[in-house]
């Protein structure tokens, strides 16, 4: 069974991007290829922020739903290890 990933990449205009991934390292290089989603495409190249292993898809995809509602100062703090 795959392991599942949260991520968060910050873009070069400094913005961050959320996703999911069973592949961190493979996902954060297709970003930089300009073959990843069509923000960090515009954005690139990204440097990894952040990463959470999750037990399952559903529960991968139910993070990441809920760190893109955060604001981006919630999301600076997480990655600076004050939130979970």
């Amino acid at each position: 069974m795959p392991r599942w990933f949260v991520y968060i990449v910050r873009c070069e205009n400094d913005s961050l991007y959320v996703g999911i991934t069973t592949d961190v390292s493979a996902r954060v290089a297709s970003h930089n290829a300009g073959q990843g989603a069509k923000y960090t495409r515009s954005f690139g190249p990204v440097k990894l922020v952040y990463s959470q292993e999750m037990r399952s898809p559903r529960a991968a995809r139910q993070r990441e739903a809920k760190i893109k509602r955060w604001s981006k100062e919630k999301k600076e703090t997480m990655i600076c290890g004050g939130l979970l």
